[in-house]
């Protein structure tokens, strides 16, 4: 039979595609926030969880213990099974983790252990991996900040750098939101903030120490996702490299990038705007959508983020490199951009 082998968080993320990582916690705990790239197989539903929790405050750990295994026990074939069938359809080995390697970690992977097939725990649970988080997002690192007004393309300049091999760090695709007003139309729903926390930190692993990382400039917020403050406050100190494009460009770019949300929605969202806008150019953007006149409604748009990108440059005293991009000689700005970034300045 095989044994059970506990690993260090150091020690499975550097492993990481080796395994299939399993969270035995409820479906609740996982929605929450969770170890990137793992599948949630609960041990004990949200239901279940909050009736041994209840036992075990008014009878003790004895009485908890016995309800949780009558509560597992009819389901233990099925369950069994599948994690059978998934260690199987990945051909790797198992690694479970709950909260902090307690119980239903070690109930898991014993049931695999009984099959023979090779099985292994987190030491410490999702809580280790967590605090290996706080500690890598608390690393300084030689960020590289892309500014710039909005439709740019700043995002997808960093799609360019990571093609590139360059470290990127896309805040705005692991927020599901684009940090604009208008951010999240179109896109999945954003994670909560402690998985946000969790997707930057996975990210940051796979970066050399000493490379420079490329990110995209961000307000502390985009959208309902708080920036972590290590990583906020290197923002802040980092080289800005500011990238310009004429008015026009930015126009067709945003055209392009909600013109195929629904009318609906980008009045919705624009009706929102209306302490920012202020109350007569909210009415006059609302109505350019509904006769139909996109140009306007951008135009009117892009004074508020003009003024807003102005503001933020202002208030936080940013020195910046300037570069003229070209979408159509993208190949060539990019060296350019490549160039600042080795010899940018710093606030």
């Amino acid at each position: 039979m095989s044994q059970i082998k506990a690993l260090s968080i150091e020690e499975a993320l550097s492993h990481a595609g080796s395994y299939v990582w399993v969270d035995v916690r409820s479906e609740s705990e996982y929605a929450r926030a969770h170890i990137p790239g793992s599948v949630n197989f609960p041990l004990l539903n949200d239901e279940a969880r909050a009736a041994v929790g209840t036992t075990y405050k008014q009878e003790g750990r004895e009485a908890a213990v016995q309800l949780g295994l009558r509560l597992i026990g009819p389901h233990f074939e099925t369950y069994y099974q599948s994690l059978l069938k998934l260690s199987r359809s990945h051909n790797k080995k198992l690694l479970f983790y709950c909260w902090r390697g307690g119980l239903r970690s070690q109930i898991a992977s014993t049931l695999v252990q009984w099959s023979g097939l090779p099985v292994s725990i987190i030491q410490g649970g999702y809580r280790s991996f967590r605090n290996w988080a706080f500690t890598t997002l608390a690393q300084p690192r030689n960020y590289i900040v892309i500014s710039g007004h909005t439709g740019t393309g700043k995002t997808e300049i960093l799609h360019l750098l990571n093609a590139q091999g360059e470290s990127v760090l896309d805040l705005e695709g692991l927020a599901s939101h684009k940090g604009s007003a208008l951010g999240g139309l179109g896109l999945p729903p954003q994670p909560k903030n402690e998985h946000f926390e969790n997707l930057i930190a996975y990210t940051l692993r796979s970066f050399p120490q000493n490379q420079p990382v490329f990110v995209e400039n961000e307000s502390r917020m985009i959208g309902q996702c708080a920036l972590p403050n290590g990583l906020w406050e290197g923002m802040q100190s980092a080289c800005f490299i500011e990238v310009n494009i004429d008015v026009e460009t930015r126009i067709g770019r945003i055209l392009e990038e909600y013109g195929s949300i629904p009318v609906e929605n980008l009045i919705e969202q624009t009706q929102k705007l209306r302490k920012r806008l202020g109350g007569q150019h909210e009415q006059a953007a609302v109505e350019a959508l509904e006769n139909g006149d996109f140009r306007k409604w951008v135009e009117i748009l892009l004074v508020y983020y003009d003024k807003s990108y102005t503001h933020f440059l202002e208030k936080n005293t940013i020195l910046s490199q300037k570069l003229d991009w070209d979408w159509n000689q993208k190949e060539s700005s990019l060296l350019s951009l490549l160039a600042l970034s080795k010899n940018g300045i710093k606030k």
